[in-house]
């Protein structure tokens, strides 16, 4: 066993600790900022925590912002990033002024969504609206806060194209989604040749 302590560095070209905790879903997260600047950025520490009322998070490495923007307005969407978009996805994570729009740089379209006033992206396939219910800076084990913020939020509304609702079951391979692992370039796929399925006992 290759065997490290983090404190001490791992010794590798990458570190391994996001590439082993993978593949995970990119949280593709639109807000707005207190004046009305749109922004839009993807972020791999993401993931889903609660069904009822259905929670949906996501953690920044620094105060970006996505993370000032949801502490001014309490709103953000997440929008599922589906391979036709990873090309653009990619363009979002561009290091830009506060006063830059991710949709106009990455070519995109805002979409109007029905319960908050961030926008969603035109042509992703699911799109989640949030209100925060929950923020905070991340802490180590000595309850020092370390440089991330991880921003939690209820799922208000949800946008699905139907094409990939299926006997009423979500389709999740028809839907594309790009998710992050590996290497610092590293994404991957689903597909239907790799699903195998298991009923919980009992």
């Amino acid at each position: 066993m290759y065997v490290y302590r983090p404190r001490e560095g791992h010794g590798l070209a990458h570190d391994p600790f996001n590439a082993i905790v993978a593949p995970r879903p990119i949280g593709w997260v639109s807000t707005l900022s207190a004046t009305g600047v749109r922004n839009l950025a993807p972020y791999s520490f993401f993931n889903a925590f609660n069904y009822t009322p259905p929670i949906i998070g996501f953690s920044s490495t620094g105060y970006k912002d996505s993370v000032s923007n949801v502490a001014e307005t309490g709103e953000f969407v997440w929008n599922l990033v589906s391979r036709p978009q990873a090309e653009a996805m990619n363009a979002t994570s561009a290091t830009v002024g506060p006063d830059q729009d991710e949709f106009d740089l990455a070519g995109l379209v805002g979409v109007d969504s029905l319960e908050v006033a961030p926008p969603r992206v035109a042509g992703a396939p699911v799109a989640f609206e949030c209100r925060v219910s929950q923020r905070l800076r991340l802490t180590g084990h000595d309850g020092q806060p370390v440089g991330a913020w991880l921003t939690l939020g209820e799922v208000v509304a949800v946008h699905i194209e139907e094409s990939l609702i299926v006997d009423g079951v979500f389709d999740t391979v028809a839907a594309q989604p790009v998710l992050r692992g590996g290497g610092p370039t590293a994404y991957f796929g689903i597909s239907a040749a790799a699903r195998f399925d298991m009923a919980r006992p009992g």
